[in-house]
């Protein structure tokens, strides 16, 4: 079997391997034991490498949000005005819900984990901070802040949904929230329905 100095990946094989294991049967079974035996590493090689399971699973959730991250910003980086980013936002989210089931499930475990386990939330928060950040490129804090919370929802909706909703509804609800915030920043959410002075 290779040694760490003749295999030179074994440290991401066995974070890739704890996420797909996590993937595939949940965070309960996951063990030093059953990560090496999936990984083909010895069962040395996991306290070589990581300070007991709390470090492995830190680092192995925070290579995933790193991979989300990556998405938000194939969709988010190029657009250059406000309809643009909606669309952009539409569309990250039939991207994301119509994707691997595998991002699916890994991010409702690390929300489970974190709801159990406060010392998990700054991954949870550090992930919805860069999240933010690149709405903030086209959006006000507060309208990021709803839209990040919107895309969340839609897409765990659309993932589950037997019949899920289509593009064109995805991208108005986008737009309602947007064009709300866009409302408030000047100077007030507008007249209210039915009311017609102005």
């Amino acid at each position: 079997m290779a040694t760490g100095h003749t295999d030179p990946r074994r440290r991401e094989r066995i974070l890739d391997d704890t996420l797909d294991l996590i993937a595939d049967e949940g965070i309960a079974r996951v063990s030093h034991r059953r990560i090496a035996a999936r990984a083909g590493v010895p069962l040395g090689s996991m306290t070589y490498h990581f300070d007991g399971i709390d470090d492995l699973l830190r680092e192995a959730f925070g290579r995933f949000t790193d991979h989300i991250a990556a998405v938000f910003d194939a969709h988010l980086a190029g657009p250059a005005d406000p309809d643009q980013a909606r669309r952009a936002v539409a569309d990250l989210v039939h991207a994301l819900s119509e994707g691997s089931r595998r991002d699916l499930v890994l991010a409702q475990e690390l929300y489970t984990l974190a709801a159990r386990r406060p010392a998990y939330r700054e991954l949870t928060h550090a992930w919805m901070r860069r999240s933010r950040v690149h709405l903030e490129r086209h959006f006000d804090p507060d309208t990021a802040r709803q839209l990040d919370a919107l895309v969340e929802g839609l897409t765990l909706h659309r993932a589950l949904d037997t019949e899920p909703h289509d593009h064109a509804l995805t991208l108005e609800a986008v737009t309602r929230i947007t064009t709300a915030g866009r409302h408030a920043i000047r100077g007030g959410a507008g007249p209210a329905p039915g009311d017609s002075s102005s």
